[in-house]
């Protein structure tokens, strides 16, 4: 087979800090790409917040359409508390993309980096390497356009939980910790859920149940999400994939972002049957807006799953080295516990991350 060696990427760098990280993250994977014999082309386009308050779309129609011929999706951040819809909510495009483009699995590692100080002083927690999957489709967010309040007395959302939903997920989920096994991990995937207390947890635990059955070359296990909060904090190295509902893994994966120490570590995609988005876990974070202080560890992180995620799709090995040689870059330029962003305490900003981390790919 031919190797494609050429990927279109769309790219939003949307709102907030989005411009500040977005441009050096090109950078970044034009410089490894080269390395590797392989290129990226970006199509950059406009969309958030900004963009709704001065032309009253979030996000385009043609930028819609070129983010859905693209080979993959990269996003920075969008939104920003100050600007919101007349009902109320902030302005977030990236679930608009989510659900138009049907990105069911959303996939938030939690890897901790040496050389940075983190919250939990165990040394088990200084090496933690597990995945949490949320679904990303429907649970309690398929409300988030038409929740109610009734006669100013009480507010309705509604839980969304179908076997379609589920299924895909939990199929997606399975064959995670297949590939993770294969690479040396437990092979270990973990439901969580609320299955005692809500009947739509209940039916969620069946299926995946059902789903998980045929795998025997791995361990399929349950957890009630109050006690996955509690071993996240005790014990959170017992996990390896986790899989659970929307709004349960947009908690679940911030508390995983706060074990490797803030937000600017943490990378994320949100992955379909044939797109994906990449993006960091982070916010438009506007309070440090122009000050150079932004992170850009998590984009760097988000951009390194993409061309992984490229290279398995279109059988292209050459992105999945790519991929690893930037993934090796941020390790090394972190372990020596010299290199100190501003969440951890630090003085070192975004030129100054960009820069470390462009010099160790130079000399790889």
């Amino acid at each position: 087979m031919q190797e494609q060696s050429t990927f279109t990427i769309a790219v939003f760098p949307g709102d907030g800090i989005g411009s500040e990280i977005t441009p050096i993250t090109l950078t970044i994977l034009d410089k490894v790409c080269e390395q590797i014999g392989i290129k990226c082309e970006y199509k950059v386009l406009d969309a958030g917040a900004a963009h709704y308050a001065e032309h009253g779309v979030s996000l385009p129609e043609d930028a819609m359409n070129i983010a859905k011929s693209a080979d993959a999706i990269l996003l920075a951040c969008m939104g920003m508390p100050s600007i919101r819809y007349p009902d109320g909510r902030e302005i977030a495009p990236q679930l608009e993309l989510r659900e138009t483009l049907d990105l069911y699995a959303g996939v938030r590692p939690v890897k901790t980096l040496k050389g940075l100080p983190l919250p939990l002083g165990d040394d088990r927690a200084q090496a933690l390497d597990f995945v949490l999957i949320r679904e990303s489709t429907e649970g309690l967010f398929a409300s988030r356009e038409n929740g109610k309040i009734i006669n100013n007395e009480r507010a309705e959302d509604t839980q969304v939980i179908t076997r379609k939903g589920s299924e895909r997920v939990f199929n997606f989920a399975c064959k995670m910790a297949q590939r993770r096994k294969s690479k040396g991990y437990e092979g270990r995937v973990t439901c969580v859920d609320k299955a005692n207390v809500l009947g739509s947890f209940y039916f969620f635990r069946q299926v995946f149940d059902e789903v998980a059955k045929p795998y025997d070359d791995i361990i399929a296990d349950h957890i009630y999400v109050d006690a996955a909060a509690l071993q996240l904090v005790r014990q959170p190295w017992i996990f390896d994939v986790m899989v659970t509902e929307n709004m349960f893994g947009d908690i679940l994966s911030d508390l995983g972002a706060g074990l490797m120490g803030g937000m600017g570590m943490a990378p994320s995609a949100d992955i379909g049957d044939e797109h994906a988005v990449f993006q960091p876990c982070h916010g438009s974070a506007p309070d440090i807006v122009g000050q150079g202080k932004a992170n850009p560890t998590a984009m760097f992180l988000s951009a390194a799953m993409m061309l992984d995620w490229l290279g398995d799709k279109h059988d292209v090995p050459a992105a999945c080295e790519a991929a690893k040689r930037l993934n090796e870059a941020v390790e090394k330029a972190y372990e020596s516990g010299e290199l100190r962003p501003f969440e951890f305490g630090g003085s070192h900003g975004t030129d100054d991350i960009f820069n470390k981390i462009s010099k160790l790919l130079d000399a790889s």
